[in-house]
């Protein structure tokens, strides 16, 4: 702890003496802060083999600040936010995991239970935060915050020596954190933040297992704000006029996934001398979707509507072959066919895309029925490239009931084919 407030008492000083005084009071700051959390437990199955789930994370910020001077229009409509860039280190060695008898029964425990407990390992996450704020007082400060990014974790499953280690299979994870604070500024640059924290880490289903750990707890930190008087607004300040509008957006996007039913397969339908018996190695498969959404856009940072999303499978044979081992004989096949309500949040050239979908056809064998749902859901953070006619580049996770289906990467094309008036507004 002692080494980590020197870093950012270094890195505040570097920051001070590398820019300009006024430029560092009008838009930067930092914060440094520290988590005690718990481990979520998700399922049934996990409350059986999870043991340990405190952690600690500290977390390190660099801050910049929109304020009332800024010509922004986003700013202001989102009553003038914060982004960051930030890294968490996660302590994660009080979390450790171990499938007892409990879990797989007194027959088997004999021969399935290992002799020593799984650790999760620690993790370091980089990531991008929007944090918007709901009140500013002189004294007073509540925000609530979105992170994005990737992680890279210390310890992940396999088969030698962590093999209880479901949450996390991959070294690079994907990063997602939200958040609610409040600030108490007690001097002209600094303040105390109490909040509430939770944070994800999983590989998008891009390896296996990926079942994922999620962690929540309190936060407390010390944040560096010399912006702060200059971000409360003295009156109230108006954005541009915006005219709502409807437009058309295609998409089409690549994306890797592994199968559930290869990890249920090696953990309990392979026998304990067979080469594939609880491996740490699964074969990542494409897919590709392609669809085309009805957006109404009624104001400058929200868009809400309708979209049809066609799916294709290249893993089809596949789970073919491991239902008819299971001596299932569903109907396979590669395509499927949903309809999906839609959102996406705007600020400048950055959004964030949500969507649930209900499939309307989709037929993967019996064990998707059990494991999956008949409705999925998609997120996803895009950037705007204006000068290539506004097309997007994105990347989304679909899952089912938030368990990871796969991890894409889509491009997407937001047009309108009303009116004259519509075009123009897109621009």
């Amino acid at each position: 702890m002692k080494r980590i407030c020197t870093i950012a008492l270094w890195l505040t000083a570097v920051m001070a003496e590398a820019a300009p005084a006024d430029t560092i009071r009008h838009h930067w700051g930092a914060e440094l802060s520290v988590m005690p959390g718990r481990a979520i437990v998700m399922d049934q199955w996990q409350s059986k083999w999870q043991k340990d789930k405190q952690n600690l994370a500290f977390d390190l910020k660099l801050i910049h600040a929109y304020l009332p001077s800024d010509s922004n229009d986003y700013a202001r409509d989102y009553g003038f936010p914060t982004l960051s860039a930030g890294i968490k280190w996660s302590l994660n060695h009080g979390i450790t995991l171990h499938k007892g008898e409990e879990f797989w029964g007194k027959e088997q425990n004999a021969l399935k239970e290992v002799d020593y407990d799984s650790q999760l390992g620690n993790a370091i996450s980089f990531y991008g935060q929007f944090a918007r704020q709901l009140l500013r007082t002189r004294r007073w400060e509540i925000d609530y915050t979105l992170n994005f990014g990737v992680a890279w974790s210390q310890h992940i499953y396999n088969k030698e020596n962590n093999i209880d280690n479901e949450l996390i299979g991959s070294r690079w994870n994907i990063f997602f954190g939200a958040g609610a604070h409040a600030t108490w500024h007690f001097a002209h640059d600094w303040g105390l933040r109490l909040g509430i924290d939770y944070y994800h880490h999983s590989n998008g289903a891009l390896n296996r297992p990926n079942k994922g750990v999620n962690i929540v707890g309190p936060s407390i930190g010390m944040v560096y704000q010399p912006y702060y008087e200059a971000s409360i607004p003295t009156q109230l300040i108006p954005t541009r006029r915006f005219q709502p509008y409807t437009y058309l957006n295609f998409y089409a996007s690549i994306g890797g996934r592994t199968l559930m039913e290869e990890w249920q397969q090696t953990q309990f339908y392979t026998n304990p001398d067979e080469k594939d018996y609880r491996t740490d190695s699964f074969r990542c498969y494409l897919a590709y979707s392609f669809g085309a959404d009805v957006m109404y856009r009624y104001a400058r940072r929200w868009a809400s509507g309708i979209g049809v999303d066609v799916f294709y499978a290249t893993y089809d044979d596949r789970i073919r072959e491991i239902s008819l081992q299971r001596n299932d004989p569903s109907r396979i096949s590669p395509w499927s066919v949903g309809i999906a309500a839609k959102h996406e949040a705007f600020f400048g050239n950055l959004s964030l895309n949500v969507a649930l979908g209900f499939y309307i056809y989709r037929h993967m064998g019996q064990w998707a029925k059990e494991l999956e749902k008949p409705y999925y859901e998609r997120v996803g953070v895009n950037y705007r490239f204006k000068k290539a006619g506004n097309v997007k580049i994105g990347v989304n996770v679909k899952a089912h009931l938030t368990k990871a289906d796969l991890t894409e990467v889509v491009i997407s094309y937001p047009t309108t084919i009303f009116t004259k008036k519509n075009r123009k507004k897109l621009k």
